[in-house]
């Protein structure tokens, strides 16, 4: 059965289910899920517990003789599946339907994916899983939601701030939650219980932004100007690799062209999201994106990207020192501004 993460508390106050999956890229709260079951199963007396990773040196009889072995001192016992890349093949795929089929009472088991891309969300195996486990699928926090799930943790821990604070606490981080989760506890320790004012969050949170080249595409979708221009010199001031940034702005600006050439040629827009599988955040921010940019504006990115390419490898003069940079920055904009 699929259940709710904020519902995972209530449920494990009764006798424990034979098996659970959770499914998420969001890691901090993968890792309190499996946490929150590792403790209701020490606390029904499941004192053994043994953890399996699924790598290329796998062998997928070892979660049978796992499940079929006695504990060491005959009491029942936790089994921990870890599979990382949440593609297990065809000879995990059939062992999982099995393993979902015939679940051992006297163990539980405890499995753990990323979130599965679409194609793979419709295969047997996770039909199978969700049928007979208890499926915990945890979405990931998008930035915009991340000032109110900052405020949700102040809130457990008897704190509270306005939302300038919170807006304040979501910039730095640049949507890490690890680094969100790190300051609200740091916080915890620092103040008592009650409102905390903006000058003691400033204070206390530094910029532990870390900022990712492949969300500068979500800024340039979205229009976020601002946040863009704040992450490409985030991305300089860390040394991030020029060609990577281009390569991976183009990429974006090549999709967008195909997918709006595309509905310009009557296609309907969600058949093209699954066909260049955009699915996420992307999924959400394509639209709004698309009724932007024309085709005249993408095809012109993509010259301009061509002549980045030549300005960061020394084909082109430079008119002052970071040119590359600013030429970047003048390719994004464009994107995000459509114009």
């Amino acid at each position: 059965m699929q259940l709710r993460p904020d519902a995972l508390d209530a449920h494990l106050g009764k006798p424990l289910a034979a098996l659970y999956v959770i499914s998420s890229d969001e890691h901090v709260l993968a890792l309190e899920a499996a946490d929150k079951i590792r403790k209701a199963t020490r606390a029904q007396g499941l004192t053994e517990r043994e953890v399996l990773q699924v790598d290329r040196s796998f062998k997928w009889g070892e979660l049978n003789a796992a499940n079929n072995a006695q504990s060491l001192f005959g009491d029942r016992k936790l089994i921990e599946l870890r599979i990382p890349t949440g593609k297990p093949g065809k000879d995990g795929g059939a062992a999982l339907q099995q393993y979902a089929a015939n679940p051992n009472p006297d163990n539980v088991t405890l499995i753990t994916l990323p979130k599965l891309d679409w194609a793979t969300a419709k295969a047997a195996w996770v039909g199978s899983l969700q049928q007979a486990a208890v499926y915990i699928e945890i979405a990931l926090i998008e930035r915009s939601q991340l000032p109110g799930w900052i405020g949700a943790r102040l809130a457990a821990q008897r704190q509270s701030t306005d939302k300038d604070s919170l807006a304040f606490i979501a910039e730095r981080v640049e949507g890490n939650l690890l680094a969100a989760h790190q300051e609200i506890q740091k916080l915890g320790l620092l103040h008592p219980e009650g409102k905390l004012s903006f000058e003691q969050i400033h204070d206390a949170v530094l910029n532990v932004a870390r900022y990712d080249v492949f969300k500068l595409n979500e800024a340039m979708l979205a229009g976020d100007t601002a946040r863009l221009v704040r992450m490409l010199d985030g991305l300089q001031g860390e040394g991030e690799a020029l060609p990577l940034v281009l390569w991976a702005v183009a990429e974006e600006i090549r999709t967008l062209l195909k997918v709006k050439a595309g509905v310009e040629q009557g296609k309907a827009l969600g058949m093209l999201l699954k066909e260049h599988r955009i699915w996420g955040p992307r999924e959400r921010l394509m639209e709004p994106a698309l009724r932007r940019l024309s085709l005249a504006t993408l095809e012109a990115a993509l010259q301009q990207a061509a002549q980045v390419d030549k300005l960061i490898k020394g084909l082109r003069a430079k008119a002052f020192a970071g040119d590359a940079w600013d030429a970047m920055l003048q390719l994004s904009l464009k994107v995000a501004r459509g114009r």
